[in-house]
């Protein structure tokens, strides 16, 4: 069965309710296993254990939140070998641009030679209620993808 790993650093009730979207979304696919994480519980067992990651963050001065630059510290060597062309999603957000945590997502990414799936949802501005519904079918397409093998 197909694991999907879920890494979201969620501070807020908003933030939360968007990993908890994406936890929901994924869940509803029988085929595959699922699970949500804290950047601050994630160990590289648990990286290397998992066929699908989707990581949402926080941008914190225009880059991505501490915590989630610490998961990548402490895991990026550990799996580095094993885990090239792992599929990913990834998630923003943003109070404003997105665009250095992005930038700095996108440079991790591809020193672990890891694949995007799509392109990362960056949430601008000021919260939108349409936001969890997007984030449960991003959890879901990216569980679907490994269900089907697509991924």
């Amino acid at each position: 069965m197909p694991r999907l790993l879920i890494v979201a650093h969620a501070p807020s009730d908003n933030t939360r309710a968007l990993s908890e979207a994406v936890l929901a979304g994924a869940s509803s696919v029988a085929g595959v296993e699922t699970r949500l994480l804290s950047p601050f519980d994630t160990q590289p067992q648990d990286i290397l254990d998992c066929d699908g990651l989707v990581l949402g963050t926080i941008e914190n001065l225009g880059y991505m939140a501490g915590a989630t630059k610490d998961m990548f510290d402490r895991c990026y060597y550990s799996v580095i070998d094993d885990k090239q062309g792992l599929p990913v999603a990834v998630y923003i957000r943003a109070g404003h641009d997105g665009t250095g945590t992005r930038r700095a997502i996108d440079s991790i990414a591809t020193g672990l030679s890891w694949r995007f799936v799509q392109e990362p949802l960056v949430l601008r501005g000021t919260w939108q209620e349409a936001w969890p519904d997007e984030l449960e079918e991003l959890g879901q397409a990216m569980a679907y993808g490994l269900d089907a093998g697509i991924f």
